[in-house]
């Protein structure tokens, strides 16, 4: 499943015109982003609390994670970070961390 930039690009672009009909930016403080983040985070484990390792239902873990991955975007978008950019950065620093061997 590969993505460019492009479609993260549109995504968040999605994201932004949903936000702004609503007038909702106003919300949207880094505080306010991360917490929603780890709000949503905790609603994502709560669908396998007192279940097997990969018992969850399908359609809300689509929905929870959607909902976490929105909020990392808008936060990203928030700060001008580069996504990619920080990501491969992570990747590099993490190669270095935990190397192979």
């Amino acid at each position: 499943m590969k993505h460019t930039m492009t479609d993260i690009q549109q995504l968040l672009q999605q994201i932004r015109n949903f936000r702004d009909a609503r007038d909702w930016q106003q919300f949207h403080n880094s505080k306010d982003l991360a917490l929603a983040l780890s709000i949503e985070a905790s609603e994502l484990l709560e669908l396998f609390l007192w279940k097997g390792n990969e018992e969850s239902d399908p359609k809300k873990l689509k929905e929870e994670l959607a909902d976490v991955l929105m909020y990392a975007l808008l936060l990203a978008d928030k700060h001008d970070l580069d996504i990619k950019q920080i990501i491969e950065d992570k990747i590099k620093r993490n190669n270095k961390k935990y190397p192979v061997e």
